[in-house]
Parts: structure tokens; C-alpha cells; sequence
């Protein structure tokens, strides 16, 4: 008998590989890695097809932290900078917090290394269905993107004029004034 992973030869009736270590039943295929990304793309038909998915692409370079004042950047010879618009987020813990330029929310937000955002936003979640860094934020052309940070339990936007829409980890979705977005057990509108 062969070990059917790395071919040395085996005693009788044993139940491991003295050279590798596998079962003795294990095959090529089942020590092979599962693909850790979904297979559960479905394609959607005709009607079904949102006309407006609200899905952006901004390069990453065209967030900029936003200045105190106009003044400032023509007093120092750059150009005037407009400063980005203000979004109030109410949380269904009751806080309110006032959001602008990029950031992260979560149970307990922390940038990856070598990331920089204005403002993290830490949601009280005693159920701990939100996770540590649930979603991110930004502004572009004068409306609120969030974009999934892969979290566990996924974030659902609710827009006035629309269904509801599951975010698909790490794409940018558009979310108008008056929307509402859930982070699991939790939501947050945006005025």
C-alpha cells in the first residue's frame, strides 16, 4: 500500500503516512484548499436588473482631508479647496454623530496600516452582531458612499426611492439623504 499524497510505501493496515503525516484515506483532491470566495453568484434576469445600483468607482486619491477655511489654502498658494459636505448620521442606539470626509464605523473601528481617515466611529452593539470595523465611508460629489469592510454579518442599504440592496464587500454604494443602512441588528439614517 502507497501513501496516495506523497507516494511512500506503507505497513499494513496503517492509518498515517510516517513521511507526511496524512490518513491514509486522504486523496490529492481533498487536501486541496477550498476557494474562499463565494460561489453564490446568481445572474439576475431582465426586470429583476437594477437601472441605478448606485455603485461608484473613486480613485483613491481623490479623497482630501477637507480645510478649515478657503481662506486658508489661497493665503498659502494652493487652490482654494471647497470643504466637503456635512452628513448626519442617527444611529438606532440614539447617538447622532455628524460625519464628513472618510472614516470607518464599527463596534470598535481601526484602520489597516498605512490608512488614514477624519473620523472613526465607534457604535455601542451589546449584541456584537455590528463588527469591529463594519463598513466605510466617504463623500463624493456631494453624496455619502459606504462600502462593506467584508464584515460578518453585512451591511443592507434601504434608499428612499428604492429597494432594498445588499452591499457586496468592498464596492462603494451611493447613499442619498433620507436612506436608511443596516449594520446587522443595528441601522443608521442619513440626513
Amino acid at each position: 500500500m502507497r501513501c496516495r499524497i506523497c507516494g511512500a510505501v506503507l505497513p499494513d493496515g496503517a492509518m498515517f503516512c510516517g513521511d507526511c503525516g496524512s490518513s491514509t484515506t486522504a486523496t490529492p483532491e481533498s487536501r486541496r484548499r477550498l476557494d474562499p470566495r463565494p460561489g453564490d453568484t446568481t445572474v439576475m434576469e431582465g426586470s429583476a436588473v437594477r437601472a441605478n445600483s448606485g455603485v461608484i468607482s473613486v480613485p483613491v486619491d481623490g479623497f482630501h482631508t477637507p480645510l478649515v477655511g478657503v481662506e486658508a489654502a489661497v493665503g498659502e498658494g494652493r487652490p482654494a479647496v471647497h470643504p466637503s459636505p456635512r452628513f448626519v448620521l442617527t444611529f438606532s442606539t440614539g447617538e447622532v454623530r455628524t460625519v464628513f470626509g472618510s472614516g470607518l464605523i464599527g463596534r470598535r473601528p481601526l484602520p489597516q496600516p498605512g490608512e488614514a481617515f477624519d473620523q472613526l466611529v465607534q457604535i455601542a452593539d451589546r449584541t456584537l452582531s455590528v463588527s469591529k470595523t463594519h463598513l466605510e465611508f466617504g463623500e463624493h460629489e456631494g453624496m455619502l458612499w459606504i462600502a462593506d469592510r467584508f464584515s460578518g454579518n453585512g451591511t443592507i442599504v434601504r434608499r428612499p426611492d428604492d429597494g432594498a440592496l445588499r452591499c457586496e464587500p468592498g464596492r462603494r454604494y451611493l447613499v442619498p439623504r433620507g436612506s436608511r443602512v443596516e449594520l446587522a441588528e443595528q441601522f443608521f439614517t442619513v440626513e
